[in-house]
């Protein structure tokens, strides 16, 4: 009888034990779904793009501008650290206030990082100013960094790892060309204080500098084509993966190997059928930009924003195109 009763005793320990269990993993779930922390997906294939993975647009990578950041040093046959030996394409020193410092281009933990730093004490330029909407902004305080692809291609799929920086500076892929053009893959802004859309955004934009282009400023503002590409997560939280398809008739945008929703850009219905052809400008050889710079419209950093240098992670950037 007594052996009867355990048995019965212990038959019921399990069940209600089974029943706890069972609703606590329920209950996980059901509060922490795919999160916005979580890793992106991992390619089976790295060889091709995520989007791609059977390589059914036939890419071949091309390593001169494509790196791993997987040593202890940056390649410097490959990139150009912006001020290097005094040197600074398109004589672009930093966007006022910040400077680009060539101490702030690292590549650490199989990353190349580009930090932010408070340091007042920098060389900074004496004399140059930026004036952005009627205020004037002297180099001070704030230093940064830019690296530049040495070698040029046109067209082609490019896909990053990155995670922005958590500070009010912008965290940025993008390019330039000899056209007077400019392709901004995004600008980030993962530490906008009182704006949560910033932080999850990738500032898309397509600008001719050209001054025989209508759109070169001050005529139409620069930009031929911007757009806000919102994605589920705070850049600045973790890792993910965008790829940008770029060729002579459109731009396609990827998060994590999908397409965005708002991510195919088409050279006709930019151009309006073609009777707009100035607005196409994207058909030239590109460098490659990563950097990071202040943006005094969305805010600048303060000293207790930046008790330890902000970090613009790039794990990889990957290049392919077309065989």
């Amino acid at each position: 009888m007594n052996l009867m009763k355990y048995f019965k005793y212990l038959m019921f320990f399990l069940l209600v034990s089974v029943s706890f269990s069972c609703g606590d993993n329920s209950d996980v779930y059901t509060e922490d779904p795919i999160d916005d922390k979580e890793e992106p997906p991992v390619a089976v294939n790295p060889d091709f793009p995520l989007s791609d993975q059977k390589n059914d647009g036939n890419w071949v990578l091309n390593t001169d501008v494509s790196d791993e950041f997987d040593g202890t040093i940056l390649d410097e046959n490959k990139w150009q650290i912006q001020g290097k030996n005094d040197v600074y394409k398109s004589n672009f020193i930093g966007r006022a206030p910040s400077q680009f410092s060539v101490d702030n281009a690292v590549v650490e933990d199989k990353k190349l990082k580009i930090l932010t730093k408070w340091e007042p004490n920098f060389n900074f330029h004496p004399t140059r100013t930026q004036t952005v909407n009627g205020v004037v902004y002297k180099y001070e305080n704030i230093t940064t960094a830019a690296v530049i692809s040495k070698k040029q291609f046109t067209y082609g799929y490019m896909e990053i790892k990155c995670k922005s920086a958590n500070a009010q500076i912008t965290s940025s892929f993008w390019t330039t060309g000899f056209r007077s053009s400019e392709l901004d893959m995004f600008e980030m802004f993962g530490g906008h204080k009182t704006n949560a859309s910033w932080k999850k955004r990738l500032k898309f934009n397509i600008i001719s500098w050209d001054p025989d282009n209508p759109f070169y400023q001050p005529v139409f503002n620069g930009p031929v084509y911007t757009d806000n590409i919102q994605v589920s997560n705070n850049t600045a939280d973790s890792f993910n993966i965008y790829g940008f398809e770029w060729t002579s008739e459109y731009i396609k945008i990827y998060v994590n190997g999908e397409l965005h929703p708002e991510g195919t850009i088409t050279k006709v219905a930019l151009t309006n059928n073609g009777s707009n052809p100035e607005k196409w400008v994207t058909d030239t050889p590109y460098w490659i930009w990563f950097d990071s710079e202040t943006f005094p419209w969305l805010g600048i950093p303060k000293a207790t924003d930046l008790p330890i240098p902000a970090e613009y992670q790039i794990e990889y950037i990957r290049v392919w195109q077309k065989s």
